[in-house]
């Protein structure tokens, strides 16, 4: 077997993984005490529900399963190869509901094909090129002000999910303010990779080491608050959408990457873009029978 079928395999595997987690994890938030509200005494009966539930642990292991495969296959593979395969990931994560709670629907699993399709054309077009900065050439200034706006994002996300009662609707918006938190998330372990190359001390001694701490934390109770607010057709392709694309937007303004210029480019990047919001939106729009949707899907499935 060529060494490209042997990432192309890694890598989907990897996308099975994160797809598995995800799914374990949507059980738990069903299971978890009502935090809708995001009142302090709420948060912490969550939060405490949540570490003990075997299916959210059973959800941190796939995600570590996963983060390994994913590893392997950037240590083997092109970075343009790897992250847009990922993004299978989320036709994953809806067929696993759709075996586990007996029904999926071809509108849906055709608009998630629509998501990924567009995602991976727009991240191959972009053509983003690495530019290897020192971390003391790194202009803190737009690096603040990127994590300012990623901050102000999350947070509008958050408070306009909270004032909706639609199930979709919050889903989404907080998967947005998720998204938002993993590109920040991913922008800091960028620099600490660069820090590290300094010694154990330097990486110690960094801010960027502790903020990932606190950002990561952040990320993985909102996660798991988008996934308790709705299906995973609402918060799954929000997440899968913010974070790749602000992500970007990140890499241009902070590390000076560049991307792929020209008319051509401007118009193909702009065409996709359109793609991939009407897709968003219509896998926001998915109804579902509420008492089916807050049942434990799982445990009918005998998982």
């Amino acid at each position: 077997m060529s060494s490209g079928w042997v990432v192309v395999l890694v890598t989907l595997a990897a996308a099975l993984a994160f797809a598995t987690s995800s799914a374990l994890k949507h059980v738990s938030a069903g299971q978890a005490p009502d935090a809708s509200g995001m009142q302090p005494r709420a948060l912490g009966r969550f939060v405490a529900a949540t570490v003990s539930n075997r299916y959210w642990l059973g959800g941190i292991v796939a995600d570590a399963v996963g983060l390994s495969l994913q590893l392997v296959a950037l240590h083997l593979g092109a970075l343009g190869v790897v992250q847009p395969l990922l993004l299978t990931g989320l036709l994953f994560a809806l067929l696993l509901r759709g075996r586990s709670q007996g029904r999926i629907s071809a509108r849906e699993i055709g608009w998630a094909c629509v998501v990924i399709a567009s995602l991976a054309g727009f991240l191959a077009l972009a053509g983003t090129a690495n530019s290897v900065l020192p971390v003391d050439g790194i202009d803190r200034k737009p690096a603040v002000a990127a994590a300012a706006v990623g901050a102000v994002l999350a947070v509008a996300c958050v408070a306009l999910g909270r004032r909706t009662t639609r199930k979709g609707r919050s889903a989404a918006l907080l998967g947005i303010a998720v998204g938002a938190v993993y590109a920040t998330t991913a922008a800091l372990l960028k620099a600490l990779t660069s820090i590290a190359l300094n010694g154990v001390g330097a990486l110690l001694t960094s801010w960027q080491l502790y903020v990932v701490v606190v950002v990561g934390a952040t990320g993985l109770l909102l996660n798991q608050l988008a996934f308790q607010a709705g299906p995973l057709s609402a918060s799954l392709p929000a997440i899968a959408t913010v974070d790749p694309l602000l992500s970007i937007a990140i890499g241009v303004v902070v590390y000076d990457e560049q991307v792929r210029q020209g008319v051509p480019a401007a118009l193909g990047l702009g065409a996709l873009l359109l793609v991939l919001g009407v897709a968003v939106i219509a896998l926001v729009r998915t109804e579902y029978p509420p008492d089916r949707e807050d049942a434990d899907p799982v445990a009918r499935a005998g998982v």
